[in-house]
């Protein structure tokens, strides 16, 4: 089973090579890595030109968006699953592909989904907000539950049903596709009980200053999906809290 990884950067010198050297690390052999840049002008790209020999797919071109260049990193997979590692993100650790493969062939499943951690800026080992999820109800979409988006890994074929990202959405449309595919009773979920991935606070979503326009872009997306309008928004915002706690105890197992 291949498994595609797609990241995307744009001027991101500082913490794109520990996110490929974490891709390059994985246990699991049949990964092709794919990187997509955004015209980066900080020496990003000399880094990344750096490994072409590791890295499957390096596309330098201007894009629309960061979704954009996600469709373009989707549009160039070719592995039976898909998977989403940002610039500023590592790998848990050296086997989450390995875990993840073996739950797609033990319950083959279309999605399989575990769970992520935050962890300070200047230090992965630092953790400060942990992104547990759970098994599926649907019921749990109206009360604002969703995975973290960069540990779910899709089948590629969900893509080719379904659709790729809505580039309407400049900040949420990672919350639009997963809930378009969480809803879809035609495509199997499995909860793979498991750290994924380690994000570094302050990316695109995560800066204050941000947070209203996509919490602007979530209620819009809600609605769209007939679920619980403010409800459903407060809910999901509320969520945070006890991740923000239980952040408060650092994991001993990094």
């Amino acid at each position: 089973m291949k498994v595609s990884i797609i990241t995307i950067v744009y001027n991101n010198i500082d913490t794109i090579e520990d996110c490929i050297n974490s891709v390059l690390a994985q246990t699991y052999s049949d990964v092709e890595y794919i990187l997509i840049d955004g015209l980066s002008s900080d020496g990003t790209l000399n880094l990344v030109n750096s490994y072409s020999d590791k890295i499957d797919v390096i596309v330098s071109e201007k894009d629309k968006g960061l979704y954009d260049a996600l469709n373009k990193g989707v549009l160039h997979a070719t592995g039976d699953v898909v998977g989403i590692l940002h610039s500023d993100d590592v790998f848990y650790d050296v086997d989450v592909l390995s875990r993840v493969v073996e739950t797609f062939k033990k319950s083959r499943s279309d999605i399989v989904y575990g769970n992520g951690v935050y962890t300070s800026r200047s230090n992965l080992n630092q953790i400060r907000r942990i992104y547990k999820s759970s098994p599926f109800k649907n019921a749990k979409l109206k009360y604002g539950w969703v995975p973290l988006h960069t540990c779910i890994y899709a089948k590629r074929e969900v893509f080719d049903k379904y659709g790729l990202y809505d580039t309407n959405y400049s900040i949420a449309s990672d919350y639009e596709i997963t809930l378009r595919w969480f809803l879809n009773e035609k495509i199997s979920k499995n909860y793979l009980d498991s750290f994924l991935v380690k994000m570094r606070l302050g990316g695109k979503s995560t800066t204050l200053k941000l947070q209203k326009m996509k919490s602007a872009e979530d209620l819009e997306i809600i609605q769209k999906y007939n679920l619980s309008g403010y409800r459903t928004l407060f809910c999901k915002i509320l969520r945070k809290l006890p991740q923000y706690l239980k952040g408060c105890y650092m994991l001993k197992d990094n």
